[in-house]
């Protein structure tokens, strides 16, 4: 007994696979920039929103995300949720001391 009724295609093309590893090299550059410069507390603000889009192509298109059923999406949203309540009670902790 199958667990999907239907197969799901996981693959994608070479040329797609290493045009999302150049955008990550890129953003890893630019991430490595914004800490050289001094733009105040948005440093790690934009740190933080490159690294979310960057988590979001390796969940997209290296853990085959897009064609995952929609209960196993549920889940991993709720783990973003989670950790992104996590960051918001650190941050704000971390604000106060």
């Amino acid at each position: 007994m199958q667990i999907h009724d239907k197969p799901h295609e996981h693959s994608h093309s070479y040329g797609a696979y290493i045009l999302v590893w150049l955008a990550l090299m890129a953003l890893t550059a630019i991430t490595v920039a914004v800490a050289g410069m001094d733009i105040g507390r948005f440093t790690v603000a934009t740190a933080l929103i490159i690294a979310s889009f960057k988590a979001y192509l390796v969940l997209s298109v290296f853990m085959h995300l897009r064609s995952e059923t929609k209960t196993f999406v549920v889940f991993v949203l709720v783990a973003l949720l989670f950790l992104g309540i996590s960051f918001v009670l650190l941050f704000s902790d971390y604000s106060f001391h």
